[in-house]
């Protein structure tokens, strides 16, 4: 036995007959958060889901994004008694949650999905500029 084949065996029993696909569709989604002068932008992959799939909230200054997904596969049916002879299910799902830095207009954020990416954009709050504070002679 080589390492490999090792190391097969050994995912296979722990994961009984889970495939590396299945194993990546129950792991939390990649993200890409991106700081600019006036804004954040915030990218995570979601392939195989649309905006109907997902949810996203905001609390305070916590942002959670999440979403869950069944997924069903039929493979022959019996025409005769109505029976299946295999149908599998999976669900997956996912949450994520970003605590936001005191900077972002929370008014301001919008979000938008296109071509299985989801992309929130959060506008910086406006810079107050310093207040000058006045010394009182006693």
């Amino acid at each position: 036995m080589n390492e490999l084949s090792f190391l097969d065996s050994l995912f296979n029993n722990v994961l009984g007959d889970a495939t590396p696909q299945a194993v990546y569709t129950c792991s939390a989604p990649r993200v890409d958060v991106k700081e600019e002068d006036n804004a954040y932008t915030l990218e995570m992959e979601l392939p195989g889901r649309s905006e109907k799939d997902v949810n996203i909230e905001l609390d305070h200054d916590n942002l959670t994004i999440s979403s869950k997904q069944e997924e069903t596969k039929e493979e022959k049916k019996d025409e005769k008694k109505g029976k299946y002879i295999l149908k599998e299910r999976r669900t997956s799902s996912f949450e994520r949650r970003f605590r936001l830095p005191n900077d972002v207009n929370q008014e301001s954020i919008s979000a938008s999905f296109k071509n299985g990416i989801l992309t929130i954009n959060m506008e910086k709050k406006a810079n107050k500029a310093p207040k000058r504070i006045a010394i009182e002679a006693c």
